[in-house]
């Protein structure tokens, strides 16, 4: 008898398997209401914000703009590829949302009006940078990244150096590294014949 029922207890188990299937499951919990004001995270700290967004964003641009000079000469630094033009859009595209987030609660800093100006002069500059990487204007290219870097350099003034200095007082002694000794002797022999 065990023998005629053991044929049955597989396609009974399948049936079973199925039927449990279509049972009716557990109502979904209820989602989580959308909040209908924003909520942005700030918690990055500035710097890291400035060294992992703001900064990589800016050699990506740059770094594709122009000219070095090497032992053989003078090396066009412009993307030869579409792809190398592409690493330029980003970097601008990024640098254009750098600016936005530059403004939101929690990243503004005091005074409030300039902090804003210079985030929005990021975002600007960095459109019209984004439209020369896509024409692929090599000149172009090379005077939106200069004037980007003028955006920079002008925030850095007001919100990094000058605060240092009203911290700490003015740098002692020389900040900057000594030149190489062969560079040395070329800036004392240029100074000494009157800088000509």
């Amino acid at each position: 008898m065990l023998k005629k029922l053991v044929p049955l207890v597989a396609p009974l188990a399948a049936v079973a398997a199925l039927l449990a299937g279509c049972q009716p499951t557990k109502p979904a919990a209820p989602k989580a209401e959308a909040s209908a004001t924003p909520k942005f995270n700030v918690d990055l700290p500035m710097t890291e914000f400035m060294g992992h967004v703001v900064d990589p964003a800016s050699f990506m641009y740059w770094k594709g703009s122009g000219t070095e000079e090497t032992a053989n000469g003078t090396k066009d630094l412009s993307p030869t590829t579409d792809e190398g033009w592409d690493v330029l859009v980003s970097g601008a595209s990024i640098l254009m949302a750098a600016g936005n987030e530059l403004q939101l609660d929690g990243r503004r800093r005091a005074p409030e009006a300039d902090w804003n100006k210079w985030a929005q002069m990021l975002t600007d500059r960095a459109v019209i940078a984004r439209a020369a990487a896509e024409k692929h204007d090599k000149t172009a290219v090379f005077e939106e990244g200069a004037k980007l870097y003028e955006v920079c350099v002008s925030c850095h003034e007001e919100y990094v150096i000058q605060p240092m200095i009203k911290a700490n007082g003015p740098a002692k002694g020389n900040p900057l590294p000594q030149w190489p000794a062969d560079m040395a002797a070329k800036m004392k022999a240029y100074n000494d014949k009157g800088g000509k």
